[in-house]
């Protein structure tokens, strides 16, 4: 592959996924603001510039790694925005509102890619295919990334959600679980396909628990959006 295709492919995957994570930790940082929590916005992180938001490994090397091991999907994730909920003016109710939001835009952004989708005439030029390939790249993504952070882990947005949710004293033991979340995580995500091409078999287990999911929300997505 010439340099302009690597250039084309890669711009079609990196661009979304910038504009995903930095529309989920901004909606983080926006909702915690209203709701009490001036923490992000005094840091700067209330904001649509990726820079204030792009973590080197999760934004960059992690989807690399993914690509390399032939993942299901590709997606990171950025810096995630201080929110200190001792601040709210309803700690454990205005959580799940404050986890929810990163979510809850990354769904408005995969209906946006859908309508664009449809607006766009069938492919009459390299930019138009060029566009194309960004919204279905773009759909996909962030409908990853709704599915996936709203996993009930902790410190995934789902975790957090249900220790706003579950009564006393289940809240605080998920809540304990946030120290070893991103372990069992990464261990989920990258460890058994590792072993699984050692072996010669499929381990891929995010797959397993991701893919119906992605596939419901990205087909219902389309589907309202005329597809």
């Amino acid at each position: 592959m010439n340099v302009a295709g690597l250039i084309y492919d890669v711009s079609t995957w990196l661009i979304p996924i910038v504009v995903a994570i930095t529309f989920h930790e901004a909606a983080h940082g926006w909702v915690a603001h209203r709701l009490g929590d001036d923490t992000a916005f005094r840091l700067g992180r209330v904001t649509f510039n990726p820079f204030k938001h792009v973590d080197t490994f999760g934004t960059i090397v992690f989807p690399l790694m993914l690509a390399v091991l032939k993942a299901p999907f590709v997606f990171g994730y950025a810096k995630p925005v201080p929110v200190n909920f001792r601040n709210l003016r309803q700690p454990k109710q205005d959580m799940v509102w404050v986890a929810a939001a990163g979510p809850g835009i990354n769904l408005l952004l995969a209906l946006a890619c859908g309508v664009g989708l449809h607006a766009t005439d069938p492919a009459t030029s390299r930019l138009v295919l060029w566009l194309q390939a960004v919204l279905d790249n773009g759909l996909l993504i962030n409908v990853v990334l709704a599915v996936f952070n709203m996993l009930p882990l902790p410190p995934l947005d789902g975790g957090r959600v249900a220790v706003g949710l579950l009564p006393a004293p289940w809240d605080r033991k998920l809540a304990s679980v946030e120290l070893y979340g991103m372990p069992i995580l990464f261990g989920l995500l990258l460890l058994p396909p590792l072993i699984g091409m050692q072996l010669g078999i499929d381990l891929n287990i995010a797959a397993y628990l991701l893919l119906p999911p992605v596939d419901w929300v990205a087909t219902l997505i389309l589907n309202l959006t005329g597809h």
